[in-house]
C-alpha cells in the first residue's frame, strides 16, 4: 500500500495516462487499420468490376445497337476469357477464382494459390451481372485478403492479393503508437513527480520548521515566497501560530522571572528583619518592628500567591463565570464607594452619573475589574485630579469607561499595559504593596465573560479604560 501522498498522486496521473493514452492509441489504430481495409476492399471491387467491362478493342462507350445488358452465358465467358488471360505481372498480385453452382472451377488466373482453389462453403445469394457488383464477403487468410462475389445461377467469383505491404505498415503504426505512449507516459510521469515535489515542498518547509521550534528555536517562521496558492493560508495561519507561541514563551519566561523577583523581595526583608533581630538582644519595642516588618512582607507575599493563584485558575478555566442579570451601572457605583477613601487621600475626585447598564455576568467578579481601574486611575493620576465613569447601551453590548487626568501612557507601553508584572516604568516600586497582576487578571476575567478590555491613552492626557460585555 502506497502511504506517500507523492507516490498516490503519482500513481493517480500515471493510471489516469495510461487510460489516456490507451484509449488514443486504440483508437488510432483502430480508425488506420479499418481505413487501409476499406482501401484494399475497394481495390478488390475495382478488380472484380473490371472483369464486367467490354471486350478489348470494343470503344467506350458502346455502340447503340449493342446490348446494355449482355447475356448471362456471354458475360460468364468473358469473365473466364479474362481470369485465365491474366497476367500476374500486370494485375500487382492479384488473382481470380471462378466456379459454378456445383462447385466446379471453371477458371483461375495465373499464379493463384493453391489453397485459394477450395471453393468456400458458404451460401451466396443470386445477383446479377454488372459492374455494380460488389463484394459479399470478406476474408482474411494468413497475409492475403479475399472478396467474394455472389453472381447468377449460385456461381461464385473470389478475387483476392496479398496484403503483406500493409501489414506490414500497420505493425509500424502499432509500433510508433506504443513508443510514442511510453514516451509521453515517461515525460507525464516525470513532470507529474516534478509538479508533486514541488507542491508538497511546503509540507517539507512546515516539518522543519516544526522539527526545529520542537527543538527550541521558537525564532523559526515558514518561507511564503514561492508557496503555491493552496498552501498560503496554511502557511500563514501556522506563522501566526509560531509567532504566538513565541511570544507565549517570552511572556512565560518573563512570567517567571517577574514573579520569582517579586516574591524575592519580602522574604528578603523577612530573613534581613530576623537575621538582625537574632544577632544581639533588642529591646521589646525592636522586636516588635522587626515582627511589624516580617507581616507587611509576608502579607504582600499572599497577595501575590493569592493573585497568581487566581491568574492560574482563570488560565485553566477552573474558575467559572455565573451569568446571572446584573446591572453593571449598579456594581460601578458599589466600587466607587469602596476606594473613595483613596481618593479622597490622594486628592483626586470620583464622578459617577451612570444609568442602568443591565447585563449578564458575575457580578462579584466584575466589581473586581471596576475597583482595579479605579485603584489605578487614583494611583496614576495627580492630586486635584479627577476619575469619571461613563456607560453606554447598545443592541448587543454594554461599555463602561474609567476616564482619568493622569500622566497618560506612552505609546511603546500601550500594547504591554495587559502583561503580567508589566511595569511602564521600571524604576517605579510597587506602591502600597500592589502586585502588578491587577490588569492581567482583568483581562482574564473580561475573556472569561466572552468581553474584551482595552485602552486609550495619550502622554499627558490621561487614559481611558474601556470594559464591553455582551448584551
Amino acid at each position: 500500500m502506497i502511504t506517500s501522498m507523492r507516490g498516490r498522486m503519482q500513481l493517480w496521473h500515471g493510471l489516469l495516462l495510461v487510460a489516456v493514452l490507451t484509449g488514443f492509441g486504440l483508437t488510432a489504430y483502430g480508425v488506420a487499420r479499418e481505413e487501409t481495409w476499406r482501401r484494399v476492399d475497394r481495390d478488390l471491387e475495382l478488380r472484380v468490376a473490371s472483369l464486367f467491362g467490354p471486350p478489348p478493342g470494343l470503344p467506350s462507350p458502346p455502340p447503340a445497337d449493342m446490348p446494355r445488358e449482355p447475356r448471362p452465358g456471354n458475360m460468364r465467358d468473358r469473365i473466364v476469357d479474362r481470369i485465365r488471360d491474366a497476367d500476374v505481372a500486370e494485375t500487382g498480385g492479384y488473382y481470380f477464382v471462378f466456379w459454378d453452382a456445383n462447385g466446379d472451377l471453371l477458371a483461375q488466373s495465373p499464379g493463384t494459390p493453391r489453397e485459394a482453389l477450395q471453393r468456400p462453403s458458404v451460401a451466396m445469394p443470386d445477383r446479377p451481372f454488372g459492374r455494380g457488383a460488389g463484394l459479399a464477403e470478406v476474408r482474411m487468410r494468413g497475409d492475403v485478403r479475399e472478396g467474394l462475389v455472389s453472381l447468377p445461377f449460385r456461381e461464385l467469383l473470389l478475387v483476392g492479393r496479398p496484403v503483406t505491404a500493409e501489414q506490414t505498415a500497420m505493425r509500424k503504426l502499432a509500433t510508433m503508437l506504443l513508443l510514442g505512449g511510453l514516451a509521453i507516459l515517461a515525460l507525464g510521469l516525470a513532470g507529474g513527480w516534478w509538479i508533486a515535489t514541488r507542491s508538497m515542498r511546503p509540507v517539507a518547509a512546515i516539518s522543519e520548521a516544526a522539527a526545529k521550534i520542537a527543538a527550541g528555536d521558537l525564532s523559526q517562521r515558514i518561507d511564503a515566497q514561492g508557496t503555491v496558492r493552496e498552501f498560503a493560508p496554511l502557511v500563514e495561519t501556522l506563522n501566526s501560530t509560531f509567532s504566538r507561541l513565541e511570544a507565549s514563551f517570552a511572556q512565560q519566561a518573563r512570567f517567571t522571572a517577574d514573579a520569582s523577583h517579586e516574591l524575592r523581595t519580602p522574604i528578603t526583608v523577612m530573613l534581613t528583619q530576623t537575621q538582625t533581630a537574632l544577632a544581639r538582644e533588642r529591646t521589646a519595642e525592636e522586636y516588635r518592628d522587626s515582627l511589624e516588618a516580617c507581616q507587611r512582607a509576608a502579607q504582600r507575599m499572599r497577595k501575590l500567591t493569592e493573585a497568581l493563584l487566581a491568574l492560574a485558575r482563570l488560565d485553566a478555566g477552573e474558575d467559572p463565570m455565573r451569568q446571572e442579570p446584573m446591572d453593571l451601572a449598579r456594581v460601578a457605583r458599589e466600587s466607587v464607594e469602596s476606594v473613595r477613601p483613596l481618593a479622597e487621600a490622594r486628592h483626586v475626585a470620583l464622578h459617577c452619573d451612570l444609568e442602568s447598564l443591565p447585563c449578564r455576568g458575575d457580578a462579584d467578579r466584575l466589581m473586581q475589574v471596576v475597583t482595579n481601574l479605579l485603584q489605578n486611575a487614583i494611583q496614576s493620576n495627580h492630586a486635584g485630579g479627577e476619575v469619571r465613569l461613563a456607560g453606554e447601551v447598545s443592541s448587543k453590548r454594554v461599555l463602561l469607561q474609567v476616564a482619568d487626568t493622569g500622566p497618560g501612557i506612552q505609546a511603546t507601553d500601550l500594547p504591554h499595559i495587559f502583561e503580567r508584572f508589566y511595569r511602564a516604568d521600571p524604576s517605579r516600586s510597587r506602591p502600597n504593596g500592589r502586585t502588578g497582576l491587577g490588569l492581567a487578571i482583568s483581562k482574564a476575567i473580561m475573556e472569561a465573560h466572552h468581553g474584551e478590555i482595552r485602552v486609550e491613552s495619550q502622554p499627558g492626557a490621561g487614559s481611558t479604560f474601556t470594559i464591553a460585555l455582551p448584551r
